[in-house]
């Protein structure tokens, strides 16, 4: 289960451009929250949103500290993060408060555990999802999934389906989702030089100084995911 509860320093703040601009110029970013709560518009140190809109603390439920009373001790978590595309620079955030008692929906990590028996067989491992969408309440939202490929061989696939869920977590994603698969890989045809310098039989050589007809490149084999 996630145990990761963390404070988040939040404040009221003023809408408009300038404003925005005044609050970045003072490294906070603006935001705002909503879902059990009115929405609100709020500011959040730009130094909070770079260390926890991360993979370490993805779905960590925060407890929000606020001279606001509507927003001191709720707690919210992260939904999404607007960034700057040259900078890379947090630009606005989305916040989504809590009741803990309903239900919420959220993606969590699926970690893949052991090595398939179908790489020694000549095989790849496609990793084709690396999170799915469950369902639970908030403080039962698992850290990450596992799933074991000890057992896949060549031509097999694991989906959704086989992934077990702690209790009281729910698999929204479709279970005919497939994770993992291990499929074959494509031998590269190794044209030697006087293969590739001699037409076919029956094929008729090019005219001096024309251009000979491009052939379609060999197939790659399937990049691993």
């Amino acid at each position: 289960m996630s145990k990761q509860r963390i404070e988040l320093n939040v404040e009221v703040r003023e809408t408009g451009r300038a404003n925005s601009r005044g609050l970045r110029v003072n490294k906070m970013v603006p935001g705002i929250i909503y879902g059990a709560i009115e929405n609100q518009n709020v500011s959040v140190h730009v130094n909070d949103i770079l260390k926890y809109n991360t993979r370490a603390y993805e779905n960590a439920l925060l407890n929000l500290k606020s001279s606001d009373s509507k927003l001191n001790g709720k707690v919210a978590l992260i939904k999404s993060v607007q960034v700057n595309p040259l900078s890379r620079k947090p630009e606005h955030v989305d916040f989504f408060a809590l009741d803990l008692n309903k239900a919420v929906r959220v993606s969590v990590e699926i970690k893949i555990e052991g090595k398939a028996i179908g790489l020694s067989e000549g095989g790849l491992l496609n990793i084709v999802m690396r999170s799915v969408e469950v369902e639970c309440l908030p403080t039962a939202i698992p850290e990450f999934l596992t799933l074991d490929v000890t057992n896949l061989g060549v031509g097999e696939s694991l989906h959704a389906s086989e992934l077990t869920m702690p209790a009281g977590v729910k698999l929204i994603s479709r279970p005919e989702v497939t994770i993992a698969a291990v499929v074959e890989q494509e031998e590269e045809a190794a044209a030697t030089p006087a293969a590739a310098a001699a037409p076919a039989a029956g094929a008729v050589a090019p005219a001096a100084g024309a251009k000979a007809a491009a052939t379609p490149a060999a197939a790659k084999p399937a990049a691993k995911k």
